[in-house]
This record gives structure tokens, C-alpha cells and sequence, in this order.
């Protein structure tokens, strides 16, 4: 049976149903019957966008541009001026996240690290990695108590993506293994949620995790990259005149805008059929596709334009079915981004100013 897609279906039902959703769970309540996502389910969302941001900035940044025009990733990138290596960009972007002590954290590690810091700290860690080794087509999982409080932990396989992987691992020398090869497992990528309760008698497939703090983590990835990526990419070597962002990537051999970044990992992540759904939209588009779509997109970008700090969020249900949605305000995270919309003939609005709320970034989640 031919199945419309989420992202159409949000669109055409413009009047749904909220509904209530409990408080998270205490342990003394039913957790089966809590409204929320499971571990899990967070961890592979939390994942794929990790994994997403990645491929994007391994293969449409570090080889496409190595290839046109000759600009390398390497480890000394200051220095250099070059691009940052991917486990670079991922080790920069769980850094700026961890940062923000939001309760998730992730990061980059491998058995046979180049910097030992990035080695396993501890016994899970290294059962961990051992176990995506042997078995890389999926996470090694685990719920494990932490002074009295219970956490989530995953180790998903890190996979060597493209040739600048393998060839600063085979060639450095610090390197303790040096016969890598394309689809290999480097290494693996941790992610820590925390849990409530105390983590006694309870399994982990019946905790839950309420759909807003799981948004807050994907969010927090997905604006750490773009972080990285406007600043530490897009910024410095515009500023030195090395290469420059354009709308026409492709054609002009350039660097992707930041709000490109995010939409091409949306693409991705929507191919992965994982039910995760994202996107960029804005009272002032320059393709009226990434306008609102509906009453709650139209709510939402009012919101946010008003009153940046918090999402707006709903409870909806669509097809028989609950979903969490929610519209983060979207900055104007880099020269580019201004520049962009303010240059346009397209554009409808021609003033914006960097960190200006310049629309807003709508997530869905299924709620389990």
C-alpha cells in the first residue's frame, strides 16, 4: 500500500488533536504506560544526526573540494589552512555540545586512538568497542547506575567514510594501527543519556525519556554542527581567502551555506526511514517551499521570532498516531547566512544582521 510521507502528511493536516502527555516517569509510577521515546529509539535519532553531519561534511566538503580544488583536510588545519579532518569536526562538535551541560553527551573513540585521550576511559567502553568490531551492523547497549542513578549507554561502530580517514591513520605516526581500509571500523561513538528513577527493577526497554528533552539533544547536535561548520569552516577560510560559500555549491566549486548543511542532513536523515524529521522554514524564504506549511509552522515561527530562547512546541496526533513537534529559532550563525538573504532577488526581507532569528528549524518525533 502506497504511504504518503510524514513531512506531506504534517502539511495537510492543518487542524489535529493535542492530547495530554504524562509528566516522566518516577519510578514508583507505571513506566510502560509514560508517553515519551524510549533510549534506544533517542540514542539511533541522536546518532543519526551525528552520522549525518559527518557523511555531509566528509563527502560533500573534505572530498569534493579535495578533488576540485585541491584543498586538503589535515590535522595541523590552523596552521595550515586547510580543512578540518572529519573525526576533527565530529570531535569539535561533541565538545561544543557536551559543553552546554544539557545531560546528553557524546564523543569519538577507538581502540587504537592517535591522542590516548581519546581512548576508552572505562571497562563499557572497551567491551564496547570490542563488541561494534564483531558485530558492526549495530550499537552495543546498556543501562548502568552511576552513584545511584541510572544512565544509557551506546556505542555505535565508526566506520572509515572517506580516504582522509584512512590516510591520517595509516600514514601518522602515532598511529598504532596502520592497515585501515574504506568501510573499516576506526573506532566507535559513545552516546550517555541520563535516566529517571533510581535504576533499580526496572528494564531498560520500559524507561522513557520525555520527546522534549530528546528534541533538546538532537537540537543541541544539530546546532553544534553548524557551529563548527560556519566558524571554524565557512568564516576562516572566507575571511583568508581560500574558498568561498555559495547558494551554487556545485557549479561555483564552493563551500555549502550553512542552512544547506542542515537541509542536505535532513535528506539524509530522511532516507534512513527512521521516522526523525526536520526541517528549515521562514516567515521571509527565498524559496516559498521553505515557508510555513501549516498553523502550527505559521505559530511556531511567530513564536520564536518574539521570543528566542525556548522552542515552540505541541503534542499532535496524525493518522491514529502521536508525534512531539517543535520550532527552534534559527540565527544567523555566519556572515554568509547575512549576506545570503540580504543579497537575494529573491529574498522578501533584506536587513538581516548576524545572529538575527532568520526562521526556524521544525522537528518531529513519534512518541512510543
Amino acid at each position: 500500500m502506497f504511504k504518503l510521507p510524514l513531512s506531506i502528511l504534517l502539511s495537510l493536516f492543518l487542524s489535529i488533536n493535542s492530547f495530554n502527555v504524562e509528566s516522566w516517569a518516577n519510578p514508583s509510577t507505571d513506566i510502560k504506560n509514560t508517553t515519551g521515546i524510549s533510549p534506544k529509539s533517542a540514542a539511533d535519532y541522536i546518532h543519526a544526526v551525528i552520522e549525518a553531519g559527518r557523511t555531509i561534511y566528509s563527502e560533500v566538503i573534505v572530498e569534493r573540494l579535495g578533488v576540485t580544488i585541491d584543498l586538503k583536510a589535515t590535522e595541523n588545519w590552523k596552521e595550515e589552512n586547510t580543512l578540518l579532518l572529519p573525526a576533527q569536526f565530529l570531535l569539535l562538535s561533541s565538545n561544543t555540545s557536551n559543553a552546554k551541560d544539557i545531560g546528553m553527551k557524546y564523543r569519538l573513540m577507538s581502540l587504537w586512538p592517535i591522542n590516548a585521550k581519546n581512548g576508552p576511559k572505562t571497562k563499557f567502553e572497551k567491551i564496547g568497542l570490542e563488541e561494534t568490531l564483531k558485530f558492526p551492523e549495530k550499537p552495543f547497549t546498556k543501562v548502568v547506575t552511576i552513584k545511584g542513578k541510572p544512565y544509557f549507554k551506546a556505542i555505535y561502530p565508526d566506520k572509515a567514510v572517506t580516504k582522509a580517514c584512512i590516510n591520517c591513520h595509516n600514514h601518522h605516526p602515532k598511529s598504532p594501527k596502520t592497515d585501515f581500509k574504506m568501510g573499516d571500523v576506526m573506532g566507535g561513538i559513545s552516546i550517555v543519556l541520563p535516566l529517571n528513577g533510581n535504576g533499580k527493577n526496572i528494564a531498560e526497554e520500559d524507561y522513557r525519556i520525555p520527546a522534549e528533552v530528546v528534541a533538546d539533544y538532537i537540537h543541541s547536535v544539530l546546532e553544534s554542527d553548524r557551529q563548527v561548520y560556519s566558524n571554524l569552516v565557512v568564516n576562516r577560510l572566507q575571511e583568508k581567502n581560500i574558498v568561498y560559500a555559495s547558494e551554487n555549491w556545485w557549479e561555483d566549486n564552493a563551500l555549502l551555506l550553512p542552512a544547506q548543511f542542515l537541509l542536505n542532513a535532513s535528506d539524509l536523515i530522511i532516507n534512513k526511514n527512521i521516522d526523525l524529521h526536520f526541517k528549515l522554514i521562514s516567515p521571509w524564504p527565498i524559496n516559498k517551499h521553505n515557508g510555513p506549511a501549516n498553523e502550527f509552522e505559521r505559530k511556531g515561527l511567530k513564536y520564536v521570532v518574539r521570543h528566542p530562547v525556548r522552542p515552540y512546541i505541541e503534542y499532535r496526533e496524525i493518522g491514529g498516531r502521536k508525534y512531539f513537534q517543535a520550532v527552534y529559532p534559527d540565527f544567523a550563525v555566519s556572515p554568509a547566512c547575512v549576506t545570503c538573504h540580504n543579497n537575494h532577488p529573491n529574498s522578501p526581507k533584506r536587513d538581516f544582521k548576524l545572529n538575527d532569528v532568520m526562521g526556524g528549524i521544525v522537528m518531529t518525533l513519534p512518541l512510543e
